[in-house]
């Protein structure tokens, strides 16, 4: 949960706009602290700067990054997005991500991954990946385990229906707490959803007519307050009962 602002960051800053240039933390009274950067901001020297427009975050206990709602997803280390297969190598499937360039999912970052047991994709193939590597003009490379090792939630997602949003919107399905649309959703029916941070969103459900209401919600909702959110939900409800 995003709470507890640090000390030496000036509360200015958190939760506010900022715009490239911004310095928003000194490094050099954090020598012994790990900090973890995001999207959007960069080091220079014993300065964090701001790289693109939004809403700078922090999260507990040590990440910062600027929030902003774009099209185009720019990979940060420990994203979860999903990806859909474009192209198979002999140590790579070649998985796009929405962003400036195709991510290498190498055929071992599977849990248990061997050569004697590559998993097989078809092109168009849906993927619920992590991001492990984003390096400035390299190609980022992706895992389908957690950091224990552990498949857990990653791996080929089947059926459903995929929808491209925002990476504004994405963060906001992300939220802790639940945010309202899916609160009020889930409340009334059943579904399943994964929602990756480069602006991509997946759900699935028994009845078709359940993955069109709740992929309908989803995409009005961007804009809506909370309740605002609430009462759309209802009322798409009350259309089909």
């Amino acid at each position: 949960m995003m709470e507890a602002k640090p000390s030496n960051l000036p509360k200015s800053f958190i939760d506010q706009p900022v715009v490239p240039g911004d310095v928003v933390l000194d490094l050099s009274s954090m020598a012994n602290q790990t900090i973890k950067l995001g999207g959007g901001l960069r080091q220079d020297c014993d300065a964090l700067s701001v790289m693109k427009s939004g809403i700078l975050r922090f999260l507990k206990p040590n990440k910062y990054w600027v929030e902003s709602s774009q099209k185009r997803y720019a990979p940060s280390v420990g994203d979860n997005i999903l990806g859909i297969m474009v192209d198979s190598k002999a140590d790579n499937f070649l998985v796009d991500i929405k962003g400036p360039a195709l991510a290498y999912l190498p055929v071992l970052a599977f849990e248990g991954g061997t050569r004697r047991n590559i998993p097989k994709f078809e092109v168009g193939t849906l993927l619920y990946v992590r991001v492990v590597k984003a390096n400035t003009g390299m190609n980022p490379e992706l895992s389908c385990t957690d950091a224990t090792g552990k498949a857990a939630e990653y791996g080929p997602l089947k059926d459903g229906y995929m929808f491209e949003s925002s990476t504004g919107l994405a963060r906001m399905l992300l939220n802790s707490p639940t945010c309202p649309v899916l609160e009020t959703l889930g409340k009334k029916l059943s579904f399943e959803i994964a929602v990756g941070l480069n602006g991509r969103v997946w759900v699935n459900a028994e009845d078709p007519s359940t993955v069109i209401l709740v992929s309908n919600a989803i995409m009005n909702s961007e804009s809506l307050s909370g309740l605002q959110q609430k009462i759309m939900v209802d009322k798409l409800l009350q259309r089909v009962q």
